[in-house]
């Protein structure tokens, strides 16, 4: 199996129509490794929410290739790619996107009912339970509070056990403390599935915890990150070496 998680190639995407469109994505090239945490940060109407979305398979490209977890996205039917996204990514909205009239548990498990699993309800009641909500799960969203329902999001896209971990501005509506404590969540359940995460967001400091960062700016990646994140390790390797001696001459 690749090491490679997403590949993106001279990735092009204009929005809208003749005087109202945008080129919003400008041939970008892009590769995550599996197990990667990537902050994709920039100014507001760079580009970098829409290539999440590219990424989601919920935007497709004008032109270049995209591949996720060995697939190539571009030459799948909107049905085929909509099969692919409910088995390997999970999305957390910056919003929730809870359905109002439905449960917790049921904001988790009608998902996974859609997508065939048989275990749909065992599957989400656990999902709710490990992030914290064991309680809350006949609850509707609006008798949560903001951090519970970033909570059920969560617990949501993690159900399917997906690769690939997509979040946008995951803490923009909380408050600072909720939004540490989501930022924690997210980063103990990438590190404890292993998974690929995305995530797009304003803050410094919750980009600051990826371990690379891709800046973005006007369709455009300025800086993919890896050269900093060779450089990291360089840096940890050179590290681990000045221990290991110090440990021996102490021996």
């Amino acid at each position: 199996m690749s090491d490679t998680m997403i590949e993106l190639k001279k990735a092009d995407l204009t929005l809208g129509h003749a005087a109202a469109s945008v080129h919003v994505l400008k041939s970008i090239d892009l590769t995550i490794g599996r197990g990667e945490t990537v902050g994709i940060v920039g100014p507001s109407g760079s580009g970098k929410s829409t290539l999440l979305m590219v990424l989601a398979g919920l935007e497709r490209l004008d032109s270049g290739e995209i591949t996720i977890n060995g697939v190539s996205l571009q030459g799948l039917s909107e049905d085929r790619v909509a099969e692919f996204r409910g088995r390997n990514v999970g999305i957390v909205f910056q919003s929730f996107h809870l359905i109002p009239n439905m449960t917790a548990l049921e904001n988790v498990a009608v998902p996974l009912e859609l997508a065939g699993a048989r275990d749909a309800f065992e599957r989400a009641r656990a999902e709710l339970v490990a992030v914290g909500l064991g309680d809350r799960l006949g609850h509707y969203p609006g008798q949560l509070s903001g951090g519970e329902q970033q909570r059920v999001a969560i617990a949501r896209a993690l159900a399917p056990n997906p690769r690939l971990l997509i979040a946008d501005e995951p803490t923009g509506n909380l408050d600072g403390e909720t939004g540490r404590q989501i930022a924690d969540l997210i980063f103990s359940k990438q590190a404890e599935r292993a998974m690929t995460l995305m995530l797009v967001t304003h803050d410094p400091a919750l980009a600051a915890r990826c371990g690379r960062q891709v800046h973005v700016r006007s369709g455009q990646i300025l800086d993919d990150g890896s050269l900093n994140q060779g450089r990291s390790a360089a840096q940890a390797g050179g590290t681990s070496a000045l221990l290991q001696a110090s440990k021996k001459a102490g021996a």
